[in-house]
C-alpha cells in the first residue's frame, strides 16, 4: 500500500473530532488493506510500530528530527527552529519545508507503508558510535521521498506524537464494521455520521468478541489478521501463550460488605486489596524466561530483578501466567508501605540493585491465567486458587500467596476488612468462588470494598507555569476524566504536591514528566498531551459549566502518581456522574 493513502486517512481523521466518523474512516481503510499489511496499518493508525505490550521506544528527539529535515530539504537548522516555534508542530514544519524544497529528487520512488514502517522501526535498534548520523539518515531518506502531507505524519510517527485522535475503542469497532458489517447488518449514515446496526444483539456480541480477542493478544493487528484469515473461527482458536501480556481483570467497587456479598454470592473468598503495584508474571516453557508486565503491558523485569529471582526460586511449574501485586515494605520494621514508596522503581533504569535494597517488595500472588500449557481463564476461581497454593512455595517478604479467608459471615468479613486496613492496605477483594477470569472486564465475578470515600484517577491535560518560589514548575494542573476516547476537563489541582522531593511527590518531579508533553503554550498557560495520571481525592463533586465534563471537584488533592495505569484506566464520566448522584448518601 502507498503511504500516501494512509496519510490521506490521517488527515481526514485529524480534521474531525467525531468518534463514529473516525471509526467509519478506519473501517473503510481496513476493508481495502491486504492481509500482509494489516498489522503495520493498525499499528501506524495508533502512531506506533510496536504493539502495546512492547515498551520499546524509538528514542528520537526533536533535535535529531531537525537535523533530518535539514538533510532532506537543505533548510538550515536555525530556520527550522524558528518555524517550529511559530507553528508549534514539527510535523507541520516538515510538511511546509518539503513543499518548498528547492532540490526535489528527480527519481524518488513513492513511499510505501512497508518502507515507512521498516525505517521507523529500525530506529529503535540503532545504538553506539555513529548512531545519531545513522538515525538522521534513516529519517531523511523517508523525508526526501515524501510528499508534503506524508512528511507531516512521518515526523509525527517518529516523535511518537501522531495527533489524529484514534483510540483502541475506535480500532475495535472499526474491525467489527470492516469484517462483520454485513453479518450485523450495519448501515452507516454518511450525513448524520452515525451507525445503525439492524441486529444490535449480534453487533454487541461481535464487539465483545473482538474486545476479548484483544484482551488475550494485546495486539489489534494480530486480531484483525486472524479474522481476515478465519472469520469468527478466529475467536475459537485464540489461545493464551506465556510471554505475551494479557489485559488483567478489573473489579467494580461495592458500596459495602453486604452489597459485595449480594453481588458475588456466598460463601465468598476475601483477600487483601493490596496498596501496591500490579504485576503479571510470565514464564515461557521454551527458554524458561521470566517476564514481568505491568497492567499497562510494559516489561519491567529489569526494574524488579529480585522478583524475577523470587519467581524462579518459589514457583514450581514449567510455564505460567500469574496475576499478583508487589507491595513495598520497610526493610527495618517489615511494615507495609503505601504504593508511592515504591513507584519510583517503575521508571528507574540505573542503580537497580541499590533501589531493590532500599525499597524492597513482596510479591503477593492471587490468580493464575495459564499453567503448564493449559488456559485457566474459564476454570472456577476456587480451583485456580488451589493451583496457586500447589505451585507456590511461599517465603514471607519475598513471594507469598495472597492472604485469604472464605466466609458467608458478614461479621467475620468485616473483621477481615478492618484487619486489611490496619495492615496499611486499601481494603479487600470479594470474589465469587466459581467465577472465571475475564481479562479487561469489570464484571460480577469479584468486587472491591474500600473506605467509603472514592478517589478518581485523572489525567493532566494542562497547567500553569508557577511564579515566585514555584518558578520553573508547572502548577495549577488541569485534570480531565475520560469519555470514550476523549478527555473532558474537571478541575485544577495543586494541593498534595510537595515543594521538596524528600517529602513525597513533588512539583519538580511532575514538571519533569510534563515538560516533553507540552503541546501548546500561551503566556504561562500550557496545554499538555494526556499521559500523566494522578490519583485525586476530593471533598465533593459539583455541577460546573466552567469545565467540559460539566462537573468540578471541590477541594481536590493529589494522592499519588499512577505510573501503573494507562489512559484507558482514567476514571470515566459515568463514574463521576455516579459519584455525584450518590455522594449525599455517602
Amino acid at each position: 500500500m502507498k503511504y500516501s493513502s494512509l496519510a490521506k486517512i490521517y488527515d481526514a481523521l485529524e480534521s474531525t473530532s467525531k468518534r463514529l466518523e473516525k471509526t467509519y474512516m478506519i473501517s473503510v481503510l481496513l476493508k481495502d488493506t491486504h492481509e500482509d499489511d494489516i498489522d503495520q496499518i493498525i499499528l501506524l493508525l495508533q502512531g506506533r510500530v510496536f504493539p502495546l505490550w512492547d515498551e520499546t521506544k524509538l528514542g528520537v528527539s526533536e533535535r535529531l528530527v531537525i537535523k533530518a529535515i535539514t538533510t532532506a530539504t537543505g533548510t538550515p537548522g536555525e530556520k527550522i527552529e524558528k518555524e517550529w516555534k511559530s507553528i508549534g508542530d514539527l510535523g507541520r514544519v516538515a510538511e511546509k519545508l518539503v513543499e518548498k524544497k528547492s532540490q526535489a529528487t528527480l527519481f524518488s520512488k513513492d513511499l510505501t507503508v512497508k518502507k515507512v514502517f521498516d525505517n521507523i522501526k529500525t530506529l529503535a535498534g540503532i545504538e553506539g558510535q555513529g548512531s545519531v548520523d545513522h538515525k538522521v539518515k534513516m529519517i531523511a531518506e523517508l523525508l526526501s521521498s515524501a510528499k508534503p502531507i506524508e512528511a507531516r505524519y512521518v515526523v509525527r510517527t517518529v516523535l511518537e506524537d501522531l495527533r489524529v485522535g484514534v483510540g483502541t475503542g475506535s480500532i475495535r469497532d472499526a474491525i467489527v464494521w470492516a469484517y462483520f458489517g454485513d453479518q450485523a447488518k450495519i448501515n452507516y449514515d454518511d450525513e448524520k455520521k452515525s451507525i445503525d446496526p439492524e441486529n444490535r444483539e449480534e453487533y454487541k456480541r461481535l464487539v465483545d468478541s473482538v474486545q476479548r480477542a484483544f484482551d488475550l493478544k494485546a495486539d489489534f493487528g494480530e486480531v484483525a489478521r486472524l479474522i481476515m484469515k478465519d472469520g469468527e473461527k478466529a475467536f475459537e482458536e485464540l489461545a493464551l501463550s506465556a510471554g505475551k501480556p494479557v489485559n488483567v481483570m478489573l473489579y467494580q467497587k461495592a458500596k459495602g460488605m453486604e452489597d459485595a456479598f449480594e453481588r458475588v454470592g456466598t460463601p465468598a473468598a476475601l483477600e487483601y486489596k493490596y496498596d501496591g503495584f500490579r504485576m503479571e508474571i510470565h514464564k515461557d516453557k521454551k527458554d524458561g524466561k521470566i517476564t514481568i508486565y505491568t497492567r499497562r503491558m510494559e516489561d519491567v523485569s529489569k526494574q524488579f530483578p529480585e522478583v524475577v529471582g523470587f519467581v524462579k526460586d518459589y514457583v514450581e511449574a514449567d510455564s505460567f501466567i500469574l496475576d499478583g501485586e508487589a507491595v513495598g515494605f520497610n526493610p527495618k520494621t517489615s511494615k507495609y508501605l503505601p504504593f508511592q514508596s515504591i513507584s519510583q522503581r517503575i521508571r528507574r533504569k540505573y542503580d537497580i540493585d541499590k533501589m531493590a535494597k532500599e525499597f524492597p517488595v513482596e510479591l503477593n500472588v492471587f490468580d493464575v491465567l495459564f499453567l503448564n500449557g493449559k488456559d485457566m481463564l474459564n476454570v472456577p476461581y476456587k480451583e485456580r486458587r488451589a493451583e496457586i497454593k500447589r505451585i507456590v512455595k511461599a517465603k514471607p517478604k519475598e513471594l507469598v500467596v495472597a492472604r485469604q479467608i472464605v466466609t458467608s459471615d458478614i461479621n467475620e468479613a468485616g473483621e477481615f476488612y478492618e484487619e486489611a486496613l490496619a495492615a496499611s492496605q486499601e481494603g479487600v477483594m470479594v470474589k465469587n468462588l466459581d467465577g472465571v477470569y475475564q481479562p479487561g472486564s469489570r464484571v460480577g465475578f469479584g468486587v472491591k470494598v474500600k473506605p467509603v470515600m472514592e478517589s478518581l484517577d485523572l489525567v493532566v491535560v494542562g497547567g500553569e507555569w508557577g511564579t515566585g518560589k514555584r518558578s520553573g514548575w508547572i502548577t495549577s494542573l488541569v485534570l480531565a476524566c475520560r469519555k470514550g476516547d476523549d478527555f473532558l476537563e474537571i478541575g485544577r489541582v495543586g494541593t498534595g504536591l510537595k515543594e521538596l522531593p524528600e517529602e513525597g511527590l513533588s512539583f519538580g518531579e511532575v514538571t519533569e514528566l510534563l515538560k516533553s508533553l507540552i503541546e501548546e503554550q500561551k503566556g504561562r498557560d500550557v496545554k499538555i498531551k494526556p499521559s500523566v495520571i494522578l490519583e485525586i481525592n476530593f471533598e465533593e463533586i459539583q455541577k460546573s459549566p466552567s469545565y467540559s465534563s460539566g462537573y468540578a471537584l471541590r477541594f481536590p488533592r493529589v494522592i499519588r502518581l499512577r505510573d501503573d495505569k494507562g489512559l484507558k484506566d482514567v476514571s470515566d464520566l459515568g463514574l463521576v456522574e455516579e459519584l455525584y448522584f450518590t455522594q449525599r448518601a455517602r
